[in-house]
């Protein structure tokens, strides 16, 4: 069984509202191969790699969902010789579309961001939003007031237990080194700086940071706690599997890929 691609791509709208997506993101259908009009098996994954890329082939996917847009800087060229264009190219000849939800799939209510969230045990979670975005009320982001505080340490171990990770970076602030409590999280899917930075909250968690700003919130007595992008990401599809599966019934094959991995590995 199959449906049309235009069909489709209604059904993902439902799921992640493109209107939810930061201005700055690319999301929606980014390539359209030729002759796809129909999807019959689509393949889900965070990054379209070659290893992601040839997975699909194999599994005959018409449709590659990749979170990260598999086009987001200005392409100039595509040759066959460089990696990610001729990922491209190769795409659209073995007729696979691909998609991508990005940041509508983060601010979307039981999107990534509260996926995440549950991370930290009970609390009060809403979107963590920039003075000009009150209106609209969506955000990437979440601000997270725990039901009772804890120790950075028994963060520490939740948030392990949930992405499923051996290892964690952790920047502990004075005071929590010496055992205060933690009330607040302020937290982000993948490089969440620019905008969990916005807020006074006492940890900060995401999946990335530059070296200066994560300085910047200890100096404020604010820890950080980083898990490498993708990690704060992958552990999503599988529930995004089981939405996908209750909208689409019988007539679309979801697959969640083997093949797609966090870069960052421990050694």
């Amino acid at each position: 069984m199959s449906m049309d691609a235009k069909n489709l791509i209604a059904v993902l709208d439902r799921i992640a509202p493109l209107r939810l997506a930061e201005e700055w993101d690319n999301v929606g259908m980014i390539l359209e191969a030729p002759g796809a009009s129909e999807v019959s098996r689509i393949l889900l994954a965070i990054d379209l790699t070659e290893a992601v890329l040839e997975e699909a082939i194999a599994v005959q996917a018409n449709l590659i969902l990749a979170y990260h847009p598999p086009i987001f800087a200005a392409l100039t060229r595509l040759r066959l010789g460089a990696q990610h264009e001729g990922n491209l190219l190769r795409a659209a000849a073995a007729g696979i579309s691909l998609y991508s939800p990005h940041t509508a799939l983060d601010a979307v209510e039981g999107g990534v961001a509260d996926w995440l969230a549950e991370a930290l045990g009970p609390g009060q979670s809403s979107p963590l939003l920039p003075a000009e975005r009150t209106e609209g009320g969506h955000s990437p982001a979440r601000i997270v007031r725990l039901e009772k505080p804890s120790s950075i340490s028994d963060l520490v171990e939740r948030i392990k237990q949930h992405l499923g990770l051996s290892s964690l970076r952790i920047a502990a602030a004075t005071r929590h080194k010496q055992g205060d409590a933690i009330e607040s999280v302020a937290l982000c899917p993948g490089a969440g700086a620019a905008i969990i930075s916005l807020s006074d909250a006492q940890l900060y968690l995401t999946g990335e940071m530059r070296h200066h700003d994560v300085m910047a919130a200890l100096s404020r007595g604010t820890s950080v706690i980083l898990c490498e992008h993708s990690n704060t990401e992958r552990g999503y599809l599988p529930r995004l599997k089981t939405r996908l599966d209750d909208a689409l019934g019988a007539t679309v094959e979801v697959l969640l890929s083997s093949a797609d991995r966090e870069p960052l590995q421990p050694s």
